[in-house]
């Protein structure tokens, strides 16, 4: 055989071997996560055997969500769990969505409507909604629970019983979820998927729903945050986040430090979130929450890169090279070629189980499996992204306002 052949073919049979053994870690942990924690979907089971009690305060920041917040608030006021009041803390809206919130709110009593016509400068924008909200609204005054979304999700009408129920086994200060997201636009389908698995991976659910507060890794999603008010107040509330621009892993840190228990879990469908409207939109909002939760430090993202496009494209190609240039071998008559045909069917086949139930769990199209290595490569590409607009000093736009954040 030809020495450059064998070259080639030792060299993705390598390849092979370690998309294999990378996607049995994810497959392995995956399993466990499984085992030990539950989705929260599970917990209405959990409800229905130990109906949950406490009134629950829902706290939402909106800025300019026309089309959005009105699918929120019908899903709000379907809720069975009965002790429910609803804040929506308007931020400097200009477009219908007070009209749009008003509309859906109908004669309900149980909720309230805030507008808020200025952030201060020390403040970002969402979690200055979200502080006003709590402290001027009459429904967050005698919560038992408070509960932070955000005006793009939408409930299962069982949710908030449900996570109560969890949290309340648990004993949870601070049960958070990881939305299911919708899937109609293209990006949704062929990027989404791995840049969620990207953050994951970072944040693996397990360390962040850890019982031993010193072990955990502080993780939470802004999506869906349930409180415990005890917990609230202890950390101070909001406050002490004031300027920060992903302040749900800010407030877990938080909730660490006071030794209380904390649970990041699958949503499971019970919430589900529509994140962003296009594809700028999108890149604009992952490179927010990258940056912020590598700590605005851009070597760090552009590591996160590396493993991104490695693990989620360059691997499954030398897989699928392995597996090519071993059966032209074979057909060849060359018993060599078996190396490549073994190592590359076998890491390609523990490839896709992986990915495969990494989209099952998301509750994405089994089918965008074949469109996932242009998704990991796409994720790397807003992680390089995100590390060059921390070095050049380039503006984070969110929530109707710009934020310089230097690279540390």
């Amino acid at each position: 055989m030809d020495a450059l052949l064998l070259v080639i073919l030792v060299l993705l049979s390598l390849g092979a071997v370690g998309l294999g053994g990378v996607w049995s870690i994810v497959l392995a942990r995956v399993g466990r996560t499984a085992r030990d924690l539950p989705s929260a979907d599970r917990g209405i089971e959990l409800a229905r055997q130990h109906p949950p009690e406490g009134r629950v305060c829902v706290v939402v920041p909106a800025h300019n969500e026309q089309g959005k917040i009105g699918r929120l608030v019908v899903s709000l006021r379907a809720q069975t769990h009965e002790d429910l009041r609803v804040v929506l803390c308007l931020d400097r809206c200009t477009d219908g969505t007070l009209d749009e919130a008003r509309g859906a709110i109908g004669e309900d009593e149980r909720f309230e409507v805030l507008e808020i016509e200025r952030c201060p400068e020390d403040w970002a924008g969402k979690v200055h909604a979200v502080y006003t909200g709590v402290e001027t609204s009459r429904g967050a005054a005698d919560a038992d629970w408070l509960l932070f979304t955000d005006a793009d999700t939408a409930f299962d009408p069982e949710c908030v019983r449900a996570t109560l129920a969890i949290a309340r086994q648990r004993n949870d200060g601070l049960l958070s979820l990881l939305s299911t997201l919708t899937n109609a636009r293209w990006y949704e389908r062929v990027v989404q998927p791995m840049s969620g698995f990207e953050l994951v991976r970072q944040f693996p659910l397990a360390h962040a729903s850890t019982d031993d507060a010193q072990r955990r890794r502080a993780f939470a999603n802004g999506q869906f945050m349930l409180f415990r008010r005890d917990v609230y107040d202890a950390i101070g509330g909001h406050e002490p986040v004031r300027d920060a621009l992903l302040e749900d892993i800010a407030l877990a840190e938080l909730v660490r430090r006071t030794g209380a228990g904390a649970s990041l879990l699958l949503a499971g469908g019970m919430v589900r979130c529509s994140m962003y409207d296009d594809w700028d939109d999108y890149t604009r909002g992952w490179k927010r929450i990258y940056t912020e939760s590598a700590g605005r430090k851009s070597a760090r993202l552009r590591r996160h890169a590396r493993v991104a496009r490695a693990m989620g494209t360059v691997l499954p190609l030398c897989g699928l090279g392995a597996l090519l240039v071993g059966v032209s071998l074979v057909l060849a008559g060359n018993p060599l070629g078996w190396i490549g045909v073994g190592s590359g069917g076998m890491g390609l086949v523990i490839w896709l189980v992986g990915v495969l139930t990494v989209l099952r769990s998301g509750r994405a199209p089994l089918w965008t499996v074949v469109l996932t290595p242009l998704g990991a490569w796409l994720t790397g590409s807003i992680l390089r992204s995100a590390a060059r607009d921390l070095e050049r000093g380039t503006p984070t736009s969110w929530g109707g306002r710009e934020y310089v954040r230097p690279s540390r």
